[in-house]
């Protein structure tokens, strides 16, 4: 994803002693395929088959992966399998390379599309049909990409603004609650955000403004400009330096992040920031096997691996998402600091596709001139 790292946000948690990365890992669950209502049975599939002759696999994902290596490693022995990564960048650089390399594909199983570039990714034909058996149907068809079977998702989170608690207490201002608020005058100066055309985050805010004002997104962008709203080129410069609820003690008490940051910023148990859940867009993450694989099986069997619960139950830790699969016992601050929106603004990820380079070349235009 262009511009957040996770382990950024991490580390700087950790430097302000917040928790420690091995108290968010909630315990793995058993390797049973998980006994919930509308689970698809489990079948033979390609997962379920013995890898390709080349025993080689090449994963390829965006450069915010990570999951604990022992889990990796679990994989490699119990597949057999030679297990090569490839991360050519951000979500929009992944799915470019994996666009542009369609006639040669750069691996067998991608992660990290997310929705906003899953249109693309599904309009180009880059990744193959595959239903994966390890996930409930209530939750992949509530984060499906579209009926086709080729994007299963691993993971999700919202992207809210997080606000600084402390500095409004100490100010004498109330913590805004929805995009409204924030053109409002009392608010002037202290928002920043991340650039849509650089950042991930940045994208899926603007995303939100869509979803949320419809054709009237340019002029709310014009309110937010002529209220002072700052633009950080990336997650890292907005939060770890503008951000004033950070390590980067900056000067503005509102910024753009994850509804998961408060849970990385807890201190003696509690979270000196916020998520304004009014604001956030919903982003999903994918995996799915890349048209042309050399060995699909192989990747059938990472994309149960992905799934699997030990896999769910490591990735608010290490990716600081929320599981696809949604009854993974979570981290035990996320249940207090990491609350989900009950209505995060959405977008249909083919207008997405169709209109996203549109909406930056505008959004440029207005904000930034």
């Amino acid at each position: 994803m262009p511009t957040i790292r996770r382990t950024t946000l991490a580390l700087a948690a950790a430097a302000v002693g917040s928790l420690a990365l091995a108290s968010c890992v909630a315990a793995p669950a058993t390797t049973s395929t998980p006994d919930a209502p509308g689970a698809t049975p489990a079948g033979t599939t390609a997962a379920t088959r013995a890898p390709a002759n080349n025993g080689k696999l090449t994963v390829v994902t965006h450069d915010s992966f990570n999951l604990s290596e022992e889990l990796l490693d679990t994989f490699k022995s119990d597949s057999g399998l030679d297990v090569t990564f490839v991360a050519p960048g951000d979500t929009g650089t992944l799915t470019n390379q994996l666009v542009l390399t369609k006639d040669s594909p750069l691996g067998d199983v991608v992660f990290g599309i997310d929705n906003t570039f899953a249109g693309r990714a599904l309009d180009e034909g880059i990744v193959a049909p595959y239903e994966a058996t390890t996930i409930p149907a209530a939750d992949a068809d509530a984060l499906q990409a579209d009926d086709s079977n080729r994007l299963t998702p691993i993971d999700f989170g919202d992207v809210c603004l997080n606000a600084d608690t402390a500095w409004f207490e100490s100010n004498g201002k109330a913590i805004p609650e929805t995009l409204d608020d924030l053109v409002k005058p009392e608010y002037k100066d202290l928002l920043v955000v991340s650039n849509p055309a650089s950042s991930s985050p940045g994208l899926a805010f603007l995303t939100a403004t869509v979803g949320a004002k419809g054709e009237g997104w340019v002029d709310y962008w014009t309110q937010l400009k002529d209220n002072g709203v700052l633009v950080a080129k990336d997650w890292t410069e907005a939060y770890s330096v503008q951000f004033s609820g950070s390590t980067g003690k900056g000067p503005r008490p509102l910024v753009l992040s994850y509804s998961t940051s408060p849970a990385f910023e807890v201190v003696d148990g509690a979270a000196p920031t916020q998520s304004l859940l009014g604001t956030c867009f919903r982003q999903v993450e994918y995996a799915g096997v890349i048209e042309g694989a050399a060995n699909p099986e192989g990747a059938g069997q990472f994309i149960e691996f992905l799934l699997s619960p030990e896999v769910q139950a490591d990735i608010p830790g290490q990716m600081y998402m929320y599981p696809a699969v949604r009854a993974t016992e979570l981290p035990e601050e996320w249940v207090k600091f990491a609350p989900l929106s009950d209505n995060p603004h959405t977008v249909p990820a083919d207008e997405i596709a169709a209109k996203r380079d549109g909406w930056i070349r505008t959004w440029t235009s207005t904000v930034v001139g």
